[in-house]
């Protein structure tokens, strides 16, 4: 699974993948949260702001990150601005505490037994406090190793920004003429 959760309004977005765990995945899972859930409700957006962990497929270190996060940019207009967690801190992550410890007590002691399963599961997770989740299984495919060129990383309309720009940036989209 990779999870979108929104703050404001305390809401998740999970996607169930049948394939591997790539930057490919990661933001197509967002990606699908901006059309389903993020653009309806926050249509006047012009940005999305995106807190990621340090490592894994949304890494500060993969490439394909963000050319991935370039093209889904060009796609919905929105800068992205993308701040990693340093190395070893992802569990004051947000998501991890909002969204996902909530997953696990719901499907806990369930057996995982199908994808329907997995995704009815993650789908009926509910809180006191109002969160709700939506999920997708997500039958795409995501081959590992993809190449991101120097020339294809220089051509990224990527901007560091002063404090630890290796960890925190924004991507500008480009306009088509």
């Amino acid at each position: 699974p990779y999870g979108v959760y929104d703050l404001t309004r305390n809401a998740g977005w999970v996607s169930v993948g049948i394939d591997h765990d790539t930057a490919s995945f990661a933001v197509r899972t967002i990606g699908r949260w901006w059309q389903k859930m993020g653009r309806p409700r926050y249509r006047r957006a012009r940005s999305l702001l995106i807190t990621a962990d340090a490592g894994g497929s949304n890494g500060a270190r993969v490439r394909l990150w963000k050319w991935e996060l370039q093209q889904l940019a060009n796609r919905t207009g929105l800068t992205i601005t993308t701040c990693h967690f340093p190395p070893g801190t992802s569990k004051w992550n947000t998501i991890e505490h909002r969204l996902f410890s909530y997953i696990s007590r719901n499907w806990r002691g369930r057996p995982l037994v199908s994808l329907a399963v997995i995704v009815s599961l993650i789908g009926a997770t509910r809180t006191a406090t109002g969160l709700r989740v939506r999920c997708e299984l997500d039958r795409g495919t995501y081959p590992q190793g993809r190449i991101i060129s120097d020339a294809q990383l220089a051509s990224l309309r990527l901007t560091p920004h002063r404090f630890h720009g290796y960890w925190n940036y924004t991507i500008h989209p480009v306009r088509r003429r």
